[in-house]
């Protein structure tokens, strides 16, 4: 379990085996029209998080540091299946309206997910302020990495990229469909490219000269998960079928009315 490869797999199937969980999950809500139940059943993940990642905080083994990485998903697992729930999102809830000059096109935009950008900060917040002055910071660290790479991502989602795969937006977010923007990259994108690509040399650059097992895990963990944020906004870009890697888990969509959301 000390090896980076191992480690490196580990954090592509977790996220991998996750991220479907979270679309099962909000699928059937969708299906069945139990959205708020399946986020009040997905509490135990939140308080297993907060668990993992408080047991983490002293522990510098492997196991804290692995503790740590899973505490960090399950927090950042249950806040996304709360948004993708419809449950914590934001104010705004209808579509956007042509015309609107950019500034009110962007606050409008940032209205519709204002909910969910305060819960993920009050994670990180959370995360911080538990850390400070512990031994395994792995926790925030992993947290970190997901919530820089989600703001460039959603930026770019509005600014604007040539590919958008819109075909898992839930039945109760499908108004987010009319605040993407589908066509030539704008700053946004070499900004993205730019800071996630620093930020994986670093965690690479780290792995290279860590000296003992913790270290190893750890930054094998974070330049995993800092490469899956990059690949994530180049195919945005690239034109690869990702949505394969989930398509066949999920059962079929049941398509909601306006009035139904």
């Amino acid at each position: 379990m000390s090896s980076p490869w191992i480690a490196s797999l580990i954090a592509i199937f977790v996220w991998w085996f996750s991220t479907g969980a979270i679309l099962v999950a909000v699928r059937r809500a969708d299906r069945l029209g139990t959205h708020g139940m399946t986020v009040f059943m997905g509490l135990p993940l939140l308080a297993l998080g907060v668990w993992a990642v408080n047991a983490s905080l002293a522990d510098v083994s492997v196991y804290g540091a692995y503790l740590g990485f899973a505490g960090a998903l399950a927090i950042w697992g249950w806040i996304e299946l709360a948004f993708l729930a419809g449950v914590i999102t934001g104010p705004q809830r209808e579509d956007c309206p042509s015309g609107l000059a950019p500034g009110d096109r962007f606050f409008r935009a940032f209205s519709t997910v204002a909910y969910h950008e305060l819960a993920l900060t009050l994670g990180l917040w959370g995360l911080v302020m538990a850390s400070v002055g512990a031994e395994n910071r792995i926790a925030v660290a992993i947290y970190l990495v997901l919530f820089l790479a989600r703001i460039l991502a959603k930026l770019n989602l509005f600014y604007g990229v040539p590919r958008i795969n819109l075909e898992f937006v839930p039945d109760r977010l499908i108004h987010l469909k009319s605040y993407f923007r589908r066509g030539p990259v704008t700053l946004a994108f070499p900004i993205a490219i730019t800071v996630l690509t620093a930020l994986l040399a670093v965690c690479a650059e780290r792995l290279w000269t860590a000296g003992s097992d913790v270290t190893v895990v750890g930054f094998a963990l974070l330049t995993a998960m800092a490469a899956l944020a990059l690949l994530e906004h180049w195919l945005m870009v690239v034109p690869l079928p990702d949505a394969k890697l989930w398509r066949w888990m999920l059962p079929s969509p049941k398509t909601m009315t306006k009035e139904e959301r």
